[in-house]
């Protein structure tokens, strides 16, 4: 468990005695697919790290239309915001498949900012992360047509969770075309029009688990 949580950026820069001590104050659970780990307003009380699966982060409007804001992989951590600001969730949390994932409890989570400065940087750099993240998803909403705002959530998919095998782009398919249109923000038919259209031209090549992008072809 030593090695995987090493991976995650909150704690890349503890020692090991830092980190048997986080270990410590650590449950690893394993989550069914479709398990909702915590709703849209409901107090937060949990810090949540990926060590294995995927996990998607969302909202619900009104009428219960969902807008995925991100997908949290292998070495991501998601939950601290209400933790912090002791305010309700602002989103949603669902595994996409089953899921390893690590929690902390809030209280023990607070007592962990309180004596690792470096964690509490770690913090404070991936909230700015995610602020220039959602800076640039209301720019791409009010000024990017939706045919762009697909490929930009292709790539940044491909970026995020791909693998490359020389100049092709792996991605595993967690998300189904309903979730894939959330993502990038356009209408689920605009988001087909688009996906056939790069298939057609060859840079975009889906089977029943994965897709592959074709880097040659994308320039």
């Amino acid at each position: 468990m030593l090695e995987l949580i090493k991976k995650v950026p909150l704690f890349a820069q503890l020692g090991e005695q830092q980190l048997n001590a986080l270990i410590e104050i650590c449950t690893r659970r394993t989550y069914k697919a479709g398990t909702i780990l915590f709703q849209e307003k409901e107090l937060g009380s949990v810090f949540y790290m990926v060590l294995s699966g995927s996990v998607k982060i969302f909202t619900t409007s009104t009428s219960g239309e969902e807008k995925i804001l991100t997908i949290c992989k292998s070495s991501e951590s998601f939950g601290e915001l209400s933790l912090i600001d002791g305010k309700p969730r602002s989103a949603s949390a669902q595994t996409l498949e089953e899921c390893i994932l690590l929690t902390i409890t809030g209280q023990s989570f607070l007592e962990l900012l309180r004596n690792h400065f470096d964690i509490s940087l770690g913090i404070m750099q991936e909230l700015s992360n995610r602020l220039r993240d959602t800076n640039q998803q209301v720019y791409d909403l009010t000024f990017v047509d939706a045919r762009t705002r697909v490929i930009k959530s292709l790539i940044k998919m491909a970026n995020t969770h791909g693998q490359r095998k020389g100049t092709t782009i792996v991605i595993k398919l967690v998300l189904n075309f309903d979730e894939i249109s959330q993502l990038a923000g356009v209408q689920k038919s605009t988001l087909m029009q688009v996906i056939r259209d790069l298939e057609e031209k060859k840079i975009l090549t889906i089977s029943a688990n994965e897709f592959t992008l074709e880097l040659t072809k994308l320039r």
